[in-house]
């Protein structure tokens, strides 16, 4: 996103991101630590914020924490995991009030002490983790892997992008594997995140009111660690070619069918025709005048709901609907038919330009929170893409017809995920 961020790098080849700006009324920071999703290593990365959370050397207890950021005024911080293609990214934020709405205390000092408590300082047990947060946080991840089961809706999703990239990483969930539960301990654990620390990518945004020289100083004090050689971490962009689309039924105790299908694009954020595929995926599935809502939703009265939604960094497309358990193979069909409109060019003024003014909104709206713009500009980073809101609304004005129906002939059905009752 040029123009917004200024970019430098840490003396230990951290890189900073700043964004000075007096729109909020908020500081915000956010750390993301870049790490390969891979089988061996997806439930330790995902385990590690939550058990960070729990505690550091200055504030042991996750009530002590939070008296501390009660203290400023409210201040929130926290970690979580995300998945941006065959990546897997430990994120911790933390939001403050602007220092000008504060007399007094320095509170961007007191905020990163905290900050940098969380991410670098952590409890530490006998040379490890402290083995009772450990594993109560060991039982958490299970009972929330557990529950995608339970959300049908959510289930069915990965389960389709499970099986369409089942010899890809992208089919690991983002939050791991009960079985690896098992192997984790407090010492394995904290090497693990010692070794993430040392060579994973990492990269430091704040965004707010604030002195961009000054906090860079701020940031390159604190979080001057040592580190190694840093590990290369990137998403690889299957181009496949699809013979056929391949149908896989699970069976469930379920009172409505969940259809996911599952779509190689062939195009990903970063080439030439991708503001084509948003404009493609709006028309199709993006909002209620889409032809996924008014003509498999409304008209046929398939669908309890129908939508389509991109992976951009992975170059996937997923159609999801809730379907009587009947009608499958006629739910199917009247969206391909809708496949094959699009392809054609059977798109009215009102479906394209109510997609384009949907997509226009959503990007501004972006441009009013803190989180969300730096959620777009990570995007940017991860598909070597550096463009700001108005750029990508440009382009996307910059979108015809025929740069839809081009697209369109780029994308192939994959995988058909249905799941039945028993």
């Amino acid at each position: 996103m040029k123009d917004i961020f200024t970019q430098r790098t840490l003396e230990n080849g951290i890189n900073l991101f700043i964004h000075s700006t007096d729109k909020f009324k908020t500081n915000t920071f956010c750390i993301f630590i870049h790490q390969n999703l891979r089988k061996e290593t997806a439930t330790r990365t995902a385990l590690l914020p939550f058990v960070l959370k729990r505690g550091t050397k200055s504030f042991t207890t996750s009530r002590h924490l939070s008296l501390y950021l009660e203290n400023l005024y409210g201040a929130d911080m926290g970690g979580d995991i995300l998945k941006r293609g065959e990546s897997q990214i430990l994120q911790f934020f933390m939001e403050t009030v602007n220092q000008k709405y504060v007399a007094g205390e320095d509170i961007i000092d007191s905020s990163l002490k905290a900050f940098k408590e969380l991410v670098l300082n952590p409890v530490e047990e006998d040379g490890g983790f402290k083995q009772v947060y450990v594993e109560q946080e060991k039982d958490v991840l299970r009972r929330n892997i557990e529950s995608l089961y339970n959300d049908k809706f959510n289930y069915a999703i990965e389960r389709c992008f499970q099986e369409m990239c089942r010899d890809e990483a992208f089919s690991i969930y983002k939050y791991g594997h009960i079985e690896d539960l098992e192997t984790i301990n407090k010492y394995n654990l904290y090497e693990y995140y010692l070794d993430c620390l040392r060579h994973c990518p990492i990269d430091f945004f704040v965004l707010g009111d604030i002195d961009a020289d000054r906090i860079s100083d701020k940031i390159g004090e604190l979080f001057n660690f040592s580190r190694g050689g840093e590990k290369l971490v990137k998403t690889s962009f299957v181009r496949k070619e699809i013979n056929g689309e391949r149908i896989v039924e699970e069976k469930q105790d379920v009172n409505q069918g969940k259809l996911s299908m599952g779509f190689r694009t062939n195009t990903r954020y970063g080439d030439e025709d991708y503001y084509a595929l948003m404009v493609y995926n709006g028309i199709l599935g993006g909002g209620p005048h889409s032809k996924l809502f008014q003509n498999v939703r409304e008209k046929a009265s398939l669908a309890y709901y129908a939508f389509s939604k991109l992976e951009k960094t992975k170059g996937l497309m997923l159609i999801s609907c809730g379907i009587e358990f009947k009608n499958f193979e006629r739910a199917v069909g009247i969206i391909k038919e809708q496949l094959e409109d699009i392809k054609a060019g059977k798109i009215s003024d009102y479906e394209f330009d109510s997609t384009v003014k949907s997509l226009i909104n959503t990007l501004k709206e972006t441009a009013d929170s803190p989180s969300m713009i730096i959620s777009m500009y990570l995007d940017g980073i991860i598909n070597g893409v550096r463009e700001s809101t108005d750029d990508m609304i440009k382009k996307i004005q910059d979108v015809t017809i025929e740069d839809v129906k081009k697209v369109a002939r780029k994308i192939h059905l994959d995988t058909v995920f249905f799941l039945n009752k028993k």
